[in-house]
């Protein structure tokens, strides 16, 4: 009986950390640093700075990861990540850019040059989703924000959550549904983190992600 019961926990332990979310608040690292147990690039020409950073507005004060170099597509993936249907959230603050300013979430990570990404637009007041596939980005929709009663606004911090099972995927910013869409061009597991445009500078905090299971949970 003893065995039995000792069995059970163990399945149900494992049950739990199967659908177990998983957050990231940056506090605990060397301001100026680059982020530890992550992967960072761009996708293009240009370049890229993805640093620990100070600030006093952060959600889970008191630091945040910032990008803030000027390349075509900067991005940071969380090393050991591997989704195939789940969800990935993150607050950001979108600081500055003349071009763009930008702050995005991939997923189905599979290298530099594929993966998902859904994307909010300071500057245009709207949000979006693309894949990129052999290193050119595609544009699957565009929505404005007035459209579904959002604001992207510069130096306010803000709430992009995506969620993908299959080929659909749903963004949301600040809990608003932006975009349901369908699309088959990236399939499989990929790792998941954070990505900019251009000269945005953007920071970002309390990334959260989980699999499909922990995203029911919520």
């Amino acid at each position: 009986m003893k065995k039995q019961i000792a069995l059970l926990t163990v399945l149900l332990a494992g049950t739990t950390a199967l659908g177990a979310a998983t957050n990231t608040t940056f506090d605990k690292e060397k301001p100026g640093s680059a982020p530890k147990g992550w992967t960072t690039g761009n996708t293009g020409k240009g370049e890229f700075k993805w640093t620990i950073e100070k600030d006093d507005s952060a959600p889970s004060k008191p630091q945040v990861l910032k990008q803030s170099a000027t390349g075509d597509y900067p991005w940071a993936v969380k090393d050991g990540t591997s989704l195939t249907d789940g969800f990935i959230e993150v607050k950001f603050k979108p600081i500055s850019g003349e071009e763009d300013q930008a702050a995005g979430l991939v997923w189905r990570f599979k290298d530099g040059n594929n993966y998902y990404i859904a994307r909010a637009n300071a500057l245009e007041n709207n949000v979006s989703i693309y894949y990129t596939k052999d290193g050119k980005r595609k544009t699957i929709k565009y929505v404005d924000a007035d459209d579904f009663g959002g604001s992207v606004k510069l130096g306010t911090w803000h709430t992009l959550r995506v969620e993908f099972q299959g080929q659909k995927a749903i963004v949301l910013l600040d809990g608003k549904k932006a975009i349901d869409i369908e699309d088959d061009h990236i399939s499989g597991a990929g790792r998941v983190g954070l990505w900019t445009k251009a000269d945005s500078v953007t920071a970002f905090d309390d990334f959260l992600y989980g699999d499909a299971a922990s995203r029911s949970s919520q």
